[in-house]
């Protein structure tokens, strides 16, 4: 698997990069109904050009996920529904890690996205009840976990 990062996207690569969110929203969010889908298809390509953009190929050269950091926050994460369990989304978290993402949102009926995340070092620090678009899909605010500092001893 190879990770990129997309500086242009093209025509043909918005199309392969819808088909990836789809496919992957198909599989994972079974709590949107078909109008939901339609209407947050259509806006997924203006939040392309707000994030920086990382793609995983795979060994045929045919793009499995992609992932978008703004900031310190992983903006996107999506994997290809027949690439799931393979180690794609795994890997693009870990190129998101290494950009400097430390924080992320997710929607709360996506149990399987919150305990990747889990699995990933995250944790939850907080809950809104409305999406992005204002929309009734709660959202986890969640955060890397960092280590604990042990406390200084001083001699008594």
């Amino acid at each position: 698997m190879n990770i990129e990062r997309l500086q242009e996207i093209r025509p043909d690569q918005t199309a392969a990069l819808l088909a990836i969110w789809e496919s992957s929203v198909r599989a994972t969010h079974a709590f949107l109904s078909e109008t939901d889908i339609a209407e947050l298809k259509g806006l997924v390509p203006e939040y392309f050009g707000a994030v920086d953009l990382w793609i995983a190929r795979g060994d045929g050269e045919e793009i499995m996920g992609f992932a978008g950091i703004a900031g310190d926050m992983l903006a996107m994460l999506f994997v290809r529904a027949q690439a799931r369990g393979q180690g794609v989304g795994r890997a693009l978290v870990a190129q998101a890690l290494g950009q400097g993402v430390t924080r992320l949102d997710v929607n709360e009926q996506n149990p399987q996205a919150v305990g990747f995340y889990e699995h990933m070092g995250f944790i939850v620090t907080g809950r809104s009840a409305l999406d992005g678009q204002g929309k009734p899909f709660p959202l986890l605010h969640m955060r890397l976990k960092t280590a604990t500092k042990a406390r200084p001893t001083h001699p008594a």
